[in-house]
């Protein structure tokens, strides 16, 4: 069960290696935790999760695998793998690199000998009974059978309402680059845009100081140094109402995770395209209007600029005079996108719609030109390519 569990990592993309894998099987020996489901989720998780865009794709592969099992000592773990098995499928995912860093170690053999002795399976199907793990009959181990305080493995429904623990209500949700994901996700790729400073505004504990200092002088001797923060500042136009309502949702998200990522930032709204003004309160777009002259001259011109729109209108929206679908635009919007590019050197803009679909839609090609071509899908994969965009 345990190999099966490293081989469907490596089919769900999950990167995890050899070396990784040992480790796990290393502190299982040594009972680092205790052999609950729980704590073996939370110990594998560490040890072969490198990224938190792989959560969740972990987390699948684990249900799948341990479906409904209660405890990692069953005695569904408990007979030898053969060696031969072990070797085609190290040669199978293992790099020169890797096969040549296990042969200084000793050679695939001692590798395998140690891998066999930490890696256990049942080897056949047991059917009724009262003892071992199988289908049906009394025993506390297995599926579609009855035992007061059972633990049901592999087993989709009920066990007479009466199974201890039941692993197959975990719910999961896809964290692949190309779908539109929750708060915690687009914060991670949020966090690529970061440049520390220290402004003396508040102390936090220096603990490698505080850990010298106590050695030296025999007592506890507390040291405090000035509290980190991101010195990035951004400012974030979002596109509001018509073809944007089916976007509200994943906007939520980006505004909600982009308040919390950075300190100081500002925020406007504007509808299909800029033009000479903008809002921030929807309930007040006709009467409390700004006029967007003044927000670019408020800004420096260090403040990374984000727009978020599915930039999904008439061309003429963009290009002319009177374009605008709501009110008459003195100027063209691609009069006022250029304005904020000579101002801002760093600006991208982040679109909803699936980026299989900008090149039948004429609007979008226009304002992909008309920043730089730096427009990116709004996708955990295209939040990262316009972080490291802004961060260049």
């Amino acid at each position: 069960m345990f190999m099966r569990f490293f081989t469907e990592l490596r089919e769900a993309k999950v990167p995890v290696t050899l070396k990784e894998y040992l480790i796990l099987m290393e502190a299982m020996d040594k009972q680092v935790i205790d052999r609950s489901i729980d704590d073996f989720y939370y110990l594998s998780r560490s040890a072969l999760v490198k990224d938190e865009k792989n959560l969740d794709k972990f987390d699948q592969v684990f249900g799948h695998v341990f479906k409904g099992l209660e405890r990692t000592d069953s005695p569904d773990l408990a007979a030898d793998i053969p060696a031969e098995w072990l070797k085609k499928i190290s040669e199978k995912f293992l790099t020169e690199e890797e096969k040549a860093q296990i042969e200084a170690m000793g050679g695939f053999d001692k590798l395998m000998e140690a891998l066999a002795e930490r890696i256990k399976e049942q080897k056949e199907r047991h059917e009724g009974g009262n003892k071992a793990i199988g289908t049906g009959g009394t025993s506390p181990f297995g599926a579609n059978g009855y035992h007061p305080e059972g633990v049901r493995i592999g087993q989709d429904k009920g066990r007479h309402g009466k199974a201890i623990k039941v692993w197959d209500k975990r719910e999961y949700k896809n964290l692949d680059d190309s779908v539109e994901l929750g708060t915690r996700n687009i914060k991670v790729a949020l966090r690529r845009l970061r440049k520390w400073v220290r402004d003396g505004s508040a102390d936090e504990l220096d603990m490698g100081a505080t850990i010298k200092g106590t050695a030296e002088k025999g007592y506890l001797d507390i040291n405090m140094r000035p509290e980190r923060r991101n010195k990035i500042s951004v400012l974030i136009f979002f596109d509001i109402g018509g073809s944007m309502d089916g976007h509200i949702k994943i906007c939520e998200e980006l505004f909600s995770a982009a308040r919390s990522e950075f300190k100081n930032m500002e925020f406007y709204y504007f509808h299909n395209c800029l033009y000479e003004s903008v809002w921030k309160d929807n309930r007040r777009r006709q009467t409390e209007k700004l006029n967007t002259w003044d927000i670019l001259h408020k800004f420096p011109h260090d403040y990374k600029v984000i727009f978020v729109g599915d930039a999904t209108m008439s061309p003429y929206e963009i290009t002319y005079p009177g374009g605008s679908v709501e009110h008459w635009n003195e100027e063209a919007g691609a009069i006022w996108m250029d304005r904020v590019a000579q101002i801002y050197e760093r600006m991208v803009w982040l679109n909803p719609t699936a980026e299989r679909h900008w090149d039948y839609t004429p609007s979008i090609g226009v304002m992909k030109q008309l920043v730089g071509e730096r427009m990116y899908p709004l996708t955990i994969d295209g939040l990262e390519k316009a972080m490291r965009e802004l961060s260049r």
